[in-house]
């Protein structure tokens, strides 16, 4: 399914509700978002109602966001968006959906953490309670909070192609922080509980500091170094390193090197989304661009 064989309005939103959460149909219904996967629709002042409206896998994340967040959000410092309810495939919209809390703030790729000390403060405090060791069944990480060596040609593929762009103003540069860090030892500790998508979309800010976290459809477990790299796209110059050591327990130099890692391919990644965007491809966001060239600019700024 693609966004557009199905439209989603206030009114399906409304019907959908008045269909299985009768309680909630008569509150109003306004678009909060058009994301990646999902659309979010403002229910009341409270709530929010989440539809996939994109690729088939969304299906699978919002069932695992309904299924384990509701467990883990009482731990968490930020406020996150707790499933309340779980809508099923019906004649009306042929795909799961859920009723969540409504989380305030606006994305971070709009509106970027400006006061350092306390963003790095705030996002190290979250990270802090989110890893915590995961239980046997808990999801995986589709390879992702692995060994960063199985995505080498992946991560080169988006050097080249930013390169190409003239995106990228030291590739060469870039490419040696990924091979360090993919030549880094790998995680020997517990499988942690991952947010797993900590890019500025999924980061919302008020008054210049992180203020909530959203979207955990791809929650997994898996080598902590994977979040880390978040440090470098969201938080703002000079914050990486009171974000180290205020998170607990301190990351050693091994999982420092694997978390740039991680940190350059989300950077490229955010690159070419964004320059799609100014370009008006579809599934471009010109918004994602400037975390990306910034967190590229940080991580060459402190490589050894």
């Amino acid at each position: 399914m693609t966004h557009a064989e199905i439209e989603i309005t206030a009114e399906l939103v409304r019907d959908l509700l008045r269909d299985q959460h009768p309680d909630l149909a008569d509150q109003p219904v306004r678009l909060g978002a058009r994301g990646w996967d999902n659309q979010l629709w403002r229910v009341g002042d409270d709530l929010a109602v989440r539809l996939p409206w994109a690729t088939q896998s969304a299906d699978e994340l919002l069932r695992k966001e309904h299924t384990w967040l509701p467990a883990l959000a009482p731990h968490l410092p930020l406020p996150v968006p707790v499933p309340q309810r779980l809508g099923e495939p019906s004649p009306r919209f042929p795909r799961p959906w859920i009723v969540t809390t409504w989380v305030p703030g606006t994305p971070a790729d709009r509106a970027p953490a400006a006061r350092a000390a306390e963003a790095a403060d705030a996002l190290a405090a979250f990270l802090t309670a989110l890893h915590r060791p995961a239980p046997e069944h808990a999801p995986a990480g589709r390879g992702r909070g692995g060994p960063l060596a199985g995505h080498s040609e992946w991560v080169i593929e988006q050097l080249d192609s930013a390169a190409g762009l003239g995106l990228v103003p030291d590739p060469g540069a870039v490419r040696a922080v990924w091979e360090d860090a993919a030549a880094a030892p790998g995680w020997d500790g517990p499988a942690l509980w991952l947010h797993g998508d900590l890019h500025p979309a999924n980061v919302l800010t008020t008054d210049g500091t992180v203020s909530g976290v959203v979207d955990f459809g791809d929650l997994f477990a898996g080598d902590p170094a994977f979040d880390l790299a978040s440090a470098w796209i969201l938080l703002p110059d000079g914050a990486v390193d009171r974000f180290h050591a205020a998170y607990q327990p301190a990351p050693d130099a091994a999982t420092l090197r694997r978390a740039r890692g991680w940190a350059v391919g989300r950077a490229l990644a955010c690159i070419l989304i964004g320059d799609a965007g100014v370009r008006g491809r579809p599934g471009g966001k010109p918004t994602w661009g400037p975390p990306g060239h910034a967190a590229l600019r940080r991580l060459l700024a402190t490589a050894r």
